[in-house]
């Protein structure tokens, strides 16, 4: 069974802020544009690639629950 865990963080007031750095989206559409121009990824990159979609959807679902927090609060 998993567990729940609370934690409080300082939000940016900006929710754009909950993204990539540029370098990381810079490398992570490279690996993207290279596995459609050749068909497949070595298997390290294919591991990075996954690696930087996992912190895309983790920012991506950090941003929503902040939002739906927000609105709430405001409720």
């Amino acid at each position: 069974m998993g567990h729940s865990v609370t934690v409080q963080l300082q939000l940016p007031k900006d929710l754009e802020e909950f993204k990539l750095p540029p370098a990381l989206h810079e490398r992570l559409q490279e690996l993207l544009d290279k596995q459609d121009e050749k068909g497949k990824l070595t298997s390290r990159e294919r591991r990075e690639a996954e690696a930087l979609t996992q912190l895309v959807d983790m920012l991506a679902l950090m941003k929503l629950r902040v939002e739906s927090a927000s609105l709430h609060a405001g409720a």
